[in-house]
């Protein structure tokens, strides 16, 4: 049926073969039976590793925004291994990952990530180059006998949420203004060159309001 009355003519594109751009997905159940077969032989060429990988560090996340949640970080630094009794050379052949560029900003992170490698420690089993010969370090032979393979995440990173409970405000929070106090700080930076100035001046003045003439 034609258009009727003064109107824009039609102008409608129906051939964009559309079957080219249909995406199907009927090797689904065989993909995921190949990434599962794929984890099990990358557990088997790791074994008796952990099959997540090397130990990582608790870090903060980026940005005002994220920087309350904590994360895993790259590796470990050189302070953290020190103060956690392990050596920077040893580390990574125990699975412990080393990032020598990260340093530590505060003593919380510090301290919280020298007793993450301290507990590794205490659950960590070594296993001898050579059954023969176990060297110093090596875990004994009870110890290898009950050890299994570790097919989760490396001590998993868990989110520490401070618990803040609603109270009154109080009488002295009420009579405290934040924007005078920020305005005093920025004052106090901007003006203490010129009050070093005069407690200089004042110094040197005679108490009579004359300056005392420098002697040459």
């Amino acid at each position: 049926m034609a258009p009727k009355h003064n109107n824009m003519v039609f102008d409608s594109h129906f051939h964009k073969d559309w079957q080219r751009y249909v995406k199907t997905w009927f090797n689904q159940a065989g993909k995921k039976k190949t990434r599962r077969t794929r984890r099990l032989v990358k557990a088997a060429a790791v074994a008796p590793r952990p099959v997540a990988g090397l130990l990582r560090p608790v870090v903060h996340c980026q940005t005002i925004r994220y920087n309350a949640r904590v994360r895993a970080g790259r590796g470990f630094t050189l302070d953290e291994l020190k103060a956690a009794g392990v050596n920077r050379k040893q580390a990574l052949s125990i699975g412990i990952a080393v990032d020598h560029r990260r340093k530590n900003r505060s003593q919380e992170s510090l301290q919280a990530n020298v007793l993450r490698l301290k507990e590794y420690k205490s659950r960590l089993i070594v296993f001898p180059r050579k059954a023969s010969k176990p060297k110093k370090g090596d875990s004994s032979q009870a110890e290898l006998d009950v050890a299994t393979q570790l097919t989760g995440e490396v001590i998993p990173i868990k989110q520490v949420w401070s618990d803040t409970t609603a109270r009154v405000i109080t009488d002295a929070e009420k009579k405290q203004s934040a924007f005078q106090t920020g305005r005093m700080y920025r004052a106090n930076v901007k003006l203490v060159g010129v009050r070093e100035k005069r407690a200089k001046e004042a110094a040197e003045d005679d108490g009579l309001g004359v300056k005392s003439k420098k002697k040459k």
